[in-house]
């Protein structure tokens, strides 16, 4: 039986049994990761077709959390007319609650032991939208909002950076107050010098590290040509999520990672954790001591969900 396996049949049943102590001290100290979550986005089309039955799925495979991406219903206008644009060439993706209500979406994760911990949303409607978006959370009982992207229009000059990081002070401070957290993920973008400054330097720097959080995604970071390690290490608490994925082979992006469509090329280089060349033992072993607390599978649109999602459970289980 595995480890995580064992422990939650005998959390479910301590009150009838009790575990030598140092057994269970062992079992605790031999696992890397306690908890391990699943980013929707991997798989929206199963989804879309089942949710019920993909819900299911996730959760047989033994994934404890999970991470939505919107928009959501409540979502500005322009952020739902900007995802059916740039998700066209996949014959559109649905997202946010899949045509449930959110009380429905709520109760088929709960029966599913599946916790709601982190929820993908826009930067419009993170200022617009921000009494819904915190009301969704605290209900869903999700404790991040993370914005997966800055829009382009607002990241071409070192001076749209510092606005962005005043941005996100406020956008941190807000939800704060709502009890939800607020966190950053990263893209290619950001990490090349311009007038002898990194743009993803300046929402470090000027940005409040007690609201402020990021979620590294390793892919997209090596993709920049980004040290993992070095990067974790530089931002001591700043990191607080991470996406795991692994790279079939050494890749760059095209450009700098400006475009969406940069992104998009990339899919059919992302493999399985464990079925790549990133050092993810490595990686998430320093990812912990850093501060990163939750850890999201992310297969973007994975060709074989069944397949490969269970393959990356299965390879980070073991670890």
């Amino acid at each position: 039986m595995k480890r995580r396996t064992f422990l939650k049949k005998t959390a479910a049943a301590s009150p009838f049994l009790t575990i030598p102590a140092n057994y269970l001290k062992d079992l605790l100290e031999d696992k890397t990761l306690m908890s391990i979550g699943l980013q929707l986005f991997s798989l929206p089309k199963l989804l879309d077709q089942d949710l019920e039955q993909g819900t299911i799925m996730i959760s047989s495979m033994g994934y404890d959390e999970i991470e939505l991406f919107g928009p959501y219903p409540f979502s500005v206008k322009a952020a739902k007319e900007n995802w059916v644009e740039i998700t066209r060439p996949y014959g559109g993706i649905k997202s946010g609650y899949f045509g449930y209500s959110q009380k429905e979406f709520k109760q088929l994760f709960q029966a599913n032991k599946l916790k709601i911990t982190s929820m993908h949303t826009d930067l419009q409607s993170l200022e617009e939208k921000m009494e819904e978006l915190c009301d969704a959370a605290n209900d869903l009982g999700a404790s991040y909002l993370v914005l997966p992207s800055i829009p382009a229009e607002r990241r071409k000059s070192l001076d749209d950076y510092k606005r962005i990081a005043n941005t996100f002070n406020s956008i941190g401070e807000k939800v704060k107050k709502h009890g939800v957290r607020f966190a950053y993920h990263n893209h290619g973008y950001g990490w090349v010098e311009s007038n002898g400054q990194r743009p993803i330097d300046i929402i470090f720097n000027e940005t409040d590290p007690t609201t402020v959080f990021f979620q590294m995604d390793i892919f997209w970071t090596s993709a920049a040509g980004v040290d993992i390690i070095n990067c974790l290490n530089n931002h001591p608490d700043r990191y607080h999520l991470m996406h795991l994925k692994d790279m079939k082979e050494v890749v760059r992006f095209e450009k700098n990672g400006e475009d969406a469509r940069e992104w998009f090329s990339l899919f059919p280089a992302i493999a399985p954790c464990g079925g790549g060349v990133l050092n993810l033992k490595e990686i998430i072993k320093t990812a912990q001591k850093v501060g990163v607390k939750h850890f999201f599978v992310e297969q973007d649109i994975a060709p074989q969900p069944s397949v490969s999602l269970k393959q990356s459970h299965h390879y980070l289980d073991k670890i």
